[in-house]
């Protein structure tokens, strides 16, 4: 490792004093870009009380963390949490910069990056190094992927997914270096948050479900999309949609899988009435098993998933529903 070499940055997200599973995802692709470039890895975590986290963003690969820690920064604030980071960022010069595309990362990211005077990709599905060793930001576009670069100006920034990239394996053995910060207190707020109240998420979380049914515009209708949601139901399985699902009003925006919503990696994925456009498969590229339900043989989601049945979800779905009951009933008697 050279630390002469400008490092690569991860700005950690927590909550109530836990650090988000997207965080050290990030800090794991940034540990694989870091070793290519041949320089470190370091990390920035803010937030109050946090000061025992630092430890497990070096077991997942930080070699150096700097730890803002006050109760000024116990709930998210936009100008505050921008403030440290920028100067930070203008000291250390970081060649690289990565946040998790959270509700603090996307409103974080394009702060920063305005105030750096440099280019940001949102909702990147892939980053590599390209034969100059500048960030190749890999986005779904025009029905594939595009590659963004930013070659002159530093930081490179992108905003990523939870469940994009997996999870290192944690050393609790690694060594690191945890650099204390300033809090400054001067800094003008427009903002400020005094309280968050939180709303227990319905059904199974999709971010942790082993199982997730998902509909799309073939559940034609309230009465469709029940259905799907009924099969969730059965099989204790999250639910899950594509944006016109949102847009029918039949689905809650946060239950979205795709570019604009979650990424999700469970162990068995089924898509009823779903046509696999690009912007909501690649939410779903970490499932071990795919099944796809559509009434169009030449559907382009037959060629993306491992099981494909070719029937009208609003006939099929009910009589799956039905053996699932009575194949959970025999299991029950026996």
């Amino acid at each position: 490792m050279d630390k002469t070499q400008a490092p690569v940055w991860v700005i950690a997200d927590q909550i109530d004093c836990r650090i988000l599973s997207v965080s050290f995802q990030l800090i794991g692709r940034a540990r694989k870009l870091a070793d290519e470039l041949e320089t470190s890895v370091e990390a920035v975590l803010l937030g109050d009380n946090v000061r025992e986290q630092t430890q497990q963003l070096v077991a997942a690969g930080a070699d150096t963390v700097y730890l803002a820690n006050s109760p000024e920064l116990y709930f998210y604030q936009p100008e505050l949490y921008t403030e440290i980071i920028v100067k930070l960022a203008q000291k250390q010069q970081p060649q690289i910069m990565m946040l998790g595309s959270t509700s603090m990362g996307r409103e974080l990211a394009p702060l920063v990056a305005a105030r750096l005077k440099t280019g940001l990709t949102a909702h990147c599905i892939d980053l590599v190094l390209d034969k100059d060793r500048i960030l190749e930001q890999k986005i779904p576009a025009y029905g594939g992927l595009l590659s963004i670069i930013c070659p002159e100006k530093r930081p490179q920034m992108a905003t990523i997914a939870s469940g994009v990239f997996p999870k290192p394996e944690m050393d609790a053995e690694r060594t690191g270096e945890v650099v204390e910060l300033e809090v400054p207190i001067d800094v003008p707020r427009r903002i400020e948050t005094l309280e968050v109240v939180r709303e227990e998420p319905k059904g199974v979380p999709l971010e942790s479900a082993p199982i997730i049914v998902a509909g799309g515009a073939g559940a034609g209708d309230p009465d469709g999309w029940q259905q799907i949601a009924d099969l969730a139901n059965t099989l204790n399985a999250a639910l899950g949609c594509t944006r016109p699902a949102v847009d029918e009003g039949w689905a809650d925006l946060e239950t979205m899988i795709g570019q604009s919503g979650k990424m999700v990696s469970p162990e068995c994925y089924i898509g009823v009435g779903l046509s696999g456009e690009l912007q909501h498969m690649v939410g779903i590229v970490g499932s071990q098993i795919m099944i796809a339900i559509n009434n169009d043989a030449k559907s382009p989601v037959f060629e993306k998933v491992d099981f494909g049945i070719v029937d009208d979800g609003r006939e099929f779905v009910p009589v799956l529903i039905e053996k699932i009951k009575k194949y959970q009933e025999k299991k029950v008697t026996c």
